[in-house]
């Protein structure tokens, strides 16, 4: 690590804690030629998780991207920008368990099942333009999908 004082290589860790909830270590170091210390910040470097899409181009993941998507099947809707930020967290995670390429398909289903339990609003409006719904019947098709999906609930028998 360079002094930002002198230019000099050489430096020793003062000090080391962790930053950012376990993200990130900071550490306090001294320069070995002028004394000086600063402080420095490691992280993991992590993998680029690459999308493959239908056309066959590879891009880079992009949290926004599924962000703005989001936010346009729920807007007016009772969604919060938390519960936006927590859905694209939980697709990212998810894609990056499944391997450092991911199919388009397999980050759309991930958004979908986020928004299934969201709003299921927001989870028609999505469905619509990810599926390319053309018709009323798509629709019908889709709601009777969500409804199955949905936990059974018993009635108390009296």
């Amino acid at each position: 690590m360079r002094c930002p004082a002198c230019s000099h290589l050489d430096d020793k860790v003062v000090d080391s804690r962790q930053a950012d909830d376990g993200i990130t270590i900071r550490r306090r170091r001294e320069c070995l030629s002028c004394g000086a210390r600063f402080t420095t910040f490691e992280r993991v470097e992590e993998i680029p998780l690459m999308v493959l899409k239908r056309s066959g181009d590879r891009v880079p993941f992009r949290r926004d991207s599924i962000s703005v998507g989001l936010a346009s099947a729920a807007k007016g809707r009772p969604v919060s920008e938390e519960d936006i930020a927590r859905v694209v967290s939980q697709v990212e995670d998810a894609m990056r368990l499944a391997g450092p390429e991911v199919t388009s398909e397999q980050v759309g289903v991930a958004v979908l099942e986020g928004l299934r339990g969201l709003d299921e609003v927001a989870y028609m409006r999505f469905a619509s333009v990810y599926k390319g719904f053309d018709a009323a019947a798509d629709f019908q098709r889709e709601i009777i999908l969500l409804k199955d999906s949905e936990p059974k609930r018993h009635e108390p028998r009296t």
